[in-house]
């Protein structure tokens, strides 16, 4: 293996270890700010002690469940049992690797290192892996962690787990058809797969060629669709405290529960990205190229906090939804997946369809 390929792979390695470590910090900042923000709605505080306004709060709570004790129910069958919160968490993260942070940055200075200058590259994407299916990449990845749920409530053989792992598998199903439908509006509007080209397609106007304003019923469908796969009020049926005790983690304590914990936030960030990526122009930042030159590190850098701030706009939205609906009856959120998503997501294909023959958009 010669240098240049050595290189390759520690760029590679080191893009992987940002990407994850920046990801992972701002989940565990998502469950702080729920918690707050869910306290603010309902008339108190919040976590607030640990550290100066609970800044501490998340590794607190990392500290408690590496420390309690980890039980293994006896029944159980242990390798899925252990390995069902291993897939739900790593089905979540791979995701993380296609989307695009921001433009290509130029850094020249590079070139000028001494001994590995001229191996390093002159302009650096803000991406670890782009290629031509990204986004199917990311639906096949994810439709993978709902076996991290299904096998959780098998393998614990609990009763409850079981019902919350059943009642997954179908939700899943069922919001999956009219999650992906939902996407063929923006796929038909941008001519591609590649999630980098689908955020290129939408940097006219300075910016604000967003998707979302040219396909909004696709946005709508999405939006409910995210929800209900990422089992978040009002569609968290799998988990329903109220009635199946905890659902399909009812036998799971310590790490591994903190896995799922973690794989359900992850799994929110990620919703977050595909909606800001598809609809809302990614990285994209209005009118930034009217004060700073394209491929430079400053309009990179605000690219990359347009990005981020648009996906904590979403991450909001889940905090601000689960603070105020009820939650559906199982029923219910059948029934509306199946007569009503559904039909929205097919017609909504059909309307763009037509309105992009009669090049009307």
């Amino acid at each position: 293996m010669d240098l240049q390929a050595i290189i390759d792979i520690v760029l590679k390695f080191v893009a992987i270890t940002v990407v994850f470590t920046v990801v992972l910090m701002i989940v565990a900042y998502t469950v702080l700010a729920e918690r707050r923000v869910l306290g603010l709605i309902q008339g108190r505080l919040g976590p607030n002690r640990v550290g100066y306004g609970g800044v501490l709060q998340p590794f607190a709570d990392l500290l408690k469940f590496i420390l309690k004790e980890d039980i293994v129910p006896d029944k159980s069958t242990r390798f899925i049992y252990f390995l069902a919160p291993v897939i739900a968490t790593m089905a979540a993260l791979m995701t993380m690797i296609v989307y695009p942070f921001g433009p290509e940055m130029s850094v020249p200075f590079l070139t000028r290192l001494p001994w590995i200058g001229h191996y390093l590259p002159q302009q650096i994407p803000l991406v670890v892996a782009n290629f031509d299916v990204g986004l199917l990449y990311v639906l096949g990845v994810t439709s993978v962690g709902v076996y991290g749920i299904a096998l959780a409530g098998w393998s614990s053989n609990n009763k409850y787990s079981l019902m919350g792992g059943l009642r997954s598998s179908a939700q899943m199903i069922s919001y999956e058809l009219a999650l992906g439908l939902s996407l063929i509006g923006p796929i038909l509007l941008a001519g591609t797969l590649d999630l980098t080209k689908m955020v290129d397609a939408q940097s006219r106007w300075h910016g604000m060629g967003w998707l979302v304003l040219f396909t909004p019923l696709s946005f709508v469908v999405y939006l409910i669709a995210a929800i209900a796969e990422t089992n978040r009020v009002p569609f968290d049926l799998p988990e329903a405290e109220t009635e199946l005790v905890a659902g399909f983690h009812t036998e799971y304590s310590a790490m591994k529960f903190a896995l799922f914990f973690l794989a359900e936030y992850i799994n929110m960030f990620t919703v977050s990205m595909l909606a800001t990526t598809l609809f809302l122009g990614g990285w994209n930042c209005p009118f930034a190229d009217l004060v700073f030159t394209r491929g430079s590190i400053p309009f990179a850098l605000v690219s990359a906090i347009a990005f981020l701030l648009k996906i904590f706009g979403f991450l909001f939205f889940y905090i601000w939804i689960r603070g105020t609906l009820p939650r559906f009856r199982f029923d219910q959120l059948m029934d509306f997946g199946w007569k009503f998503l559904l039909p929205l997501a097919l017609f909504n294909i059909f309307l763009t369809a037509t309105l992009i023959f009669f090049n009307v958009i």
